[in-house]
């Protein structure tokens, strides 16, 4: 039987495959772009998406992310090519969390927070959930966004309608 944290390393493996799919064809040539003006750019997303695992190692070796404190600045990346390094140097960092951890510390309280402003209070196993939920939204996200561009998406699960069609073409 596997114990939770293996089931993390797995899970977290089977999603980067998905993730790293949808960053390799973010358009350099439109990361401006936002389908509505309270949306955030196509590079804003993609970096989200990029660094989401950041969440998952400092579930692990810390009690807290307090922005005030330690605050999120993302990079400033202009191509797929460098999300996808930066999204597999933040994964990289939470399989080694993963790796060194055990499932000891997963009901230990962690805080999301910005000085004296609680944005979430978790237990550490529920923070590591919430970075995988991050991702499969902001995934998705990203995936409507290219969607309107007319750029042909992957399917996390099976074969996306692009996918299909050009089976069948």
């Amino acid at each position: 039987m596997l114990s939770f944290i293996e089931a993390y390393q797995k899970e977290l493996e089977q999603e980067a495959v998905q993730t790293r799919k949808m960053l390799a064809i973010v358009p350099a040539d439109k990361m401006d772009w936002q389908p509505h003006p309270k949306s955030m750019t196509i590079k804003a997303l993609a970096t989200h998406l990029a660094e989401i695992p950041i969440m998952i190692t400092i579930a692990i070796k810390q009690d807290k992310w307090d922005f005030a404190g330690s605050p999120y600045n993302p990079a400033d990346y202009s191509t797929a090519t460098a999300l996808v390094a930066r999204f597999d140097e933040c994964l990289s960092e939470a399989q080694e969390a993963l790796a060194n951890a055990s499932d000891d510390i997963l009901q230990k309280e962690w805080v999301m927070c910005d000085g004296d402003v609680i944005y979430g209070e978790f237990e550490k196993w529920e923070a590591i959930r919430h970075a995988f939920g991050q991702n499969a939204h902001h995934r998705a996200q990203l995936g409507v966004f290219l969607r309107l561009l007319d750029i042909p998406i992957p399917g996390p699960y099976g074969p996306s309608a692009d996918e299909m069609q050009a089976a069948y073409a």
